[in-house]
């Protein structure tokens, strides 16, 4: 499992990031980012933290990579806050989608899009015109484990497809029961109705492609 979509208590999550990664590695995972909720008044002090985590590649077999969430911030700052993420060390920049479960601000997905997220998290009822985009920038739709959020994975899976847009699973765990095996992430993407093929993508080629594209 390589989960790209996670949180410790730098933000709301419940666990110590060793706690978190621990969690993972017993669950199988090759590689966790740590991408707490983030916005221009936290982000320096999450990253600093999330950061140290890395220590743990050291001991445990697992790839730990400093990430963000990009949260609740207006469209209209959203490409400055990718952009002072990557300056900070993040390697994998999440932005929290327009998700039917919280009033996001509409134009949200536009603006993570445009501003170069590596993952528009949970991104609700997107359209067709914002999927295509994010193909074509090569930003990933993500199909989330999380409850709620989750509402919209069918209608993500479907506008995906008909314009090749790249896909990942993520878990969005806040809690040591979020996490998910291999065999439980599959079942999520095919549960979102994509291919067993474009699952298979979506759990390991598009996942390697960011780790690997952020060196």
């Amino acid at each position: 499992m390589i989960d790209l979509h996670t949180h410790s208590i730098f933000s709301d999550g419940e666990l110590l990031p060793s706690e978190l990664v621990r969690r993972a590695v017993v669950h199988g995972y090759t590689a966790i980012a740590i991408t707490d909720h983030v916005d221009f008044t936290n982000i320096e002090h999450v990253l600093d933290g999330i950061k140290k985590a890395t220590y743990l590649e050291e001991v445990w077999d697992i790839q730990v990579l400093p990430g963000v969430e990009i949260t609740h911030v207006p469209p209209q700052k959203i490409g400055e806050l990718v952009s002072l993420a990557r300056k900070l060390g993040a390697r994998i920049v999440v932005v929290h989608g327009e998700t039917l479960a919280e009033p996001v601000i509409p134009g949200t997905n536009r603006a993570a899009i445009e501003g170069g997220a590596d993952i528009l998290a949970h991104p609700g009822l997107i359209s067709r015109e914002d999927a295509a985009l994010a193909a074509e920038q090569g930003v990933c739709l993500e199909i989330t484990a999380r409850c709620g959020h989750n509402r919209a994975n069918g209608h993500v899976a479907r506008v995906a497809e008909e314009v090749s847009a790249a896909l990942v699973v993520g878990t969005d765990s806040h809690s040591p029961d979020d996490l998910v095996t291999d065999e439980q992430a599959l079942k999520i993407a095919l549960g979102a109705g994509l291919s067993e093929k474009r699952a298979n993508d979506a759990l390991i080629s598009q996942p390697l492609n960011l780790i690997n594209a952020h060196k």
